[in-house]
């Protein structure tokens, strides 16, 4: 089969396309045919090896698909890795049967980002109702749907920072009442006016570096700030007494940890699953690429010229 691998760590220029052996399913794991495989921005730390978990070469990136198993069962599945590839061996208890409604495009976009928006906001966020959110990133394929969720959940005002008009349009189109241009010079005093003059009860961050400083610096005592990113890849250090002085919090997420919850991993998609084939949430695909064209994928997201969820097509 065909397959992007990488044998050393580094950009997009790493990833190549490969002939590699079919993967042999194990006992309690089922073959998949990919359809579609999805990217995310973490995909862009994995090849350099600068994210959360430490990675082993060779390596086929690639955290979750949808595709079809040798019965014609429409699947898809969370992966700890070998999703940039035209098929996968996957443990048949992770499997999620896709509704007719809802499209092999759709399924590989929603469960990994569907989760992580779901997840920041309800469990780590605990977004009560009528409160005010910033997403980070709003137009993209976590934040577009955390602003429609955010919504649904009954958030107040939902603020969405984006870099492009373009970007900033979607957002609003998405539900976000306003959208403010995230590389604006005064960043914390363009969320504040966004706001109404007040300090914000949330915010979704995912960027690192001046603004999470700015949208920190925005946050209302008692706020709570979701760092579930690093984009910029500049970390942060905060100190205890200006949390203390300011009675703000700061969480971190990592969908990893989630599947310590199983329970809620199984609400999760069985409630994003619902509402996309209910038309109630939409899945923003910004791009399919060929499978081929993996680089030009990273290259692009991590450029920020795309908006919503890419996918790759393993048949290309």
């Amino acid at each position: 089969m065909k397959a992007i691998q990488i044998d050393e760590f580094g950009g997009p220029e790493v990833m190549s396309l490969t002939e590699v052996p079919d993967p042999e399913p194990a006992a309690g794991e089922v073959l998949v045919e990919v359809t579609r495989a999805g990217i995310n921005f973490a995909d862009t730390h994995v090849t350099r090896n600068d994210y959360l978990a430490s990675q082993e070469l060779p390596l086929i990136p690639g955290g979750e698909i949808a595709g079809r198993t040798a019965d014609g069962s429409r699947v898809a599945a969370l992966l700890a890795k070998g999703g940039y590839a035209q098929k996968v061996a996957v443990n048949e208890a992770v499997l999620v049967p896709v509704p007719d409604q809802v499209s092999d495009e759709q399924a590989a976009a929603l469960l990994l980002q569907g989760l992580t928006a779901r997840s920041v906001l309800r469990i780590s966020a605990r977004l009560q109702e009528g409160e005010s959110v910033v997403v980070q990133a709003a137009a993209g394929g976590t934040g577009s749907l955390a602003v429609q969720l955010a919504k649904r959940m009954g958030a107040g005002r939902v603020i969405g920072l984006a870099s492009s008009e373009d970007k900033r349009e979607l957002a609003q189109r998405l539900g976000a009442d306003v959208a403010i241009d995230s590389r604006a010079g005064d960043l914390q005093a363009a969320i504040l006016e966004a706001n109404e003059g007040k300090p914000v009860d949330v915010v979704l961050e995912m960027t690192g570096g001046e603004c999470f400083e700015a949208c920190l610096s925005a946050l209302a005592p008692f706020g709570r700030l979701v760092t579930y990113g690093l984009a910029s890849r500049e970390p942060v250090e905060v100190r205890n007494a200006d949390l203390m002085r300011t009675s703000r919090a700061i969480v971190g997420f990592w969908l990893v940890n989630l599947f310590s919850r199983p329970h809620e991993v199984r609400e999760g998609i069985a409630e994003l699953l619902s509402a996309v084939a209910a038309g109630e949430l939409e899945v923003v695909i910004g791009g399919v690429y060929p499978l081929s064209e993996a680089q030009r994928a990273h290259e692009d997201i991590a450029a920020r010229r795309t908006h919503g969820k890419l996918l790759l097509d393993p048949s290309q």
